[in-house]
């Protein structure tokens, strides 16, 4: 699946939003893809994870023996992708600010792991999964999102796949281009949430 056919998924979705968006890194965009649309729908969620997977499959050299996912927004991406994949998923969750892995979830030292999230915007919550799934002992073998709205700028430690890389623009609070600060911001994401 190209880029353009996954954007088009989101459009058809009603997920490509705009207007003024803080989103969960804190820092705010004229742009803002509501996953929770395309994944309300699980043709659409298969349909693109599927393609994520096969994606995923031709650029890890060796065997895949789990996905793991952040919580929230990664654990449907996350499942989906392991079930095309035929590999167990689990996501880790915040305990005290760190993630960690919960519900009996476990990974024995050794396993080869892909993180999967669903968007990349500074790669912060990749990074801080990654280094929750490093603390087991296991291997990240890459990481894996369906866009990654930084353009390829996102550093998440290992090679990251995307089904579409798009270069989105994102401002700190303090640096809004005037029109984006003409409007008033919502902020849509879910890390916050109490």
């Amino acid at each position: 699946m190209d880029q353009e056919k996954v954007l088009k998924e989101f459009e058809k979705a009603g997920a490509l939003l705009r207007g003024h968006f803080i989103l969960s890194s804190g820092l705010h965009s004229p742009v803002f893809l509501q996953k929770a649309r395309v994944f309300m729908n699980p043709a659409r969620t298969s349909k693109l994870c599927k393609a994520l997977a096969k994606k995923i499959a031709e650029e890890v050299d060796g065997p895949v023996d789990a996905i793991v996912s952040p919580a929230v927004g990664g654990i449907i991406p996350g499942y989906e992708t392991a079930r095309h994949m035929k590999v167990p998923a689990m996501y880790v969750e915040r305990e005290n600010g760190e993630f960690v892995l919960r519900r009996g979830f476990e990974l024995k030292k050794g396993m080869r792991v892909v993180m999967v999230e669903d968007i990349v915007t500074t790669g912060l919550s990749s990074r801080e999964c990654i280094a929750s799934i490093r603390n087991t002992g296991a291997r990240v073998v890459a990481a894996a999102c369906l866009i990654d709205r930084s353009g390829g700028k996102a550093k998440v430690g290992v090679k990251l796949i995307s089904l579409a890389k798009i270069a989105i623009p994102a401002y700190p609070a303090d640096k809004l281009p005037k029109e984006l600060a003409a409007m008033p911001a919502v902020k849509p994401g879910s890390r916050h949430l109490a």
